[in-house]
């Protein structure tokens, strides 16, 4: 996954082992810029940082007493800037919450296992080819 500039990859969970383990993964497996982050409003604040991608815990109810779960995190980020691409991260392999948050404008949800990581990288892929495709097909449409 090379492009002109690295990535930037905003990393949320509460899960302080968990959020390192991705963390690694990801600067050992390709070229990104990670900032990581335990809160959603942690996240929320550093929104003007201009992230490509975020990967976003689905609870976030860990560390910080009255913090934001991670569904209000994606609603404020969409009210923010609705282009950002965010995926779902959650232990729960339910479909319930995997359209509760399709609903509310996730790009993907992935479950929490020993394979997540690499669903992470394919679905990171797919944003970036999808975006590359959508340019040019504007840019054959401004032509026609």
């Amino acid at each position: 996954m090379k492009t002109e500039q690295k990535i930037k990859l905003f990393l949320v969970d509460d899960d302080a082992v968990f959020l390192k383990s991705l963390e690694v993964q990801f600067l050992n497996h390709a070229d990104f810029e990670i900032e990581t982050f335990s809160t959603g409003e942690l996240c929320i604040r550093n929104l003007d940082k201009k992230p490509d991608v975020i990967v976003l815990d689905y609870h976030l109810d860990g560390i910080v007493k009255n913090a934001i779960n991670g569904m209000q995190t994606l609603d404020k980020i969409k009210e923010t800037n609705t282009g950002i691409p965010v995926i779902m991260l959650s232990s729960q392999d339910k479909i319930e919450v995997a359209i509760s948050c399709m609903h509310h404008k996730a790009y993907d949800y992935v479950v929490k296992s020993e394979t997540a990581f690499v669903r992470l990288q394919k679905v990171i892929s797919n944003i970036f080819k999808f975006q590359k495709m959508e340019k040019e097909l504007n840019w054959y449409m401004d032509r026609m």
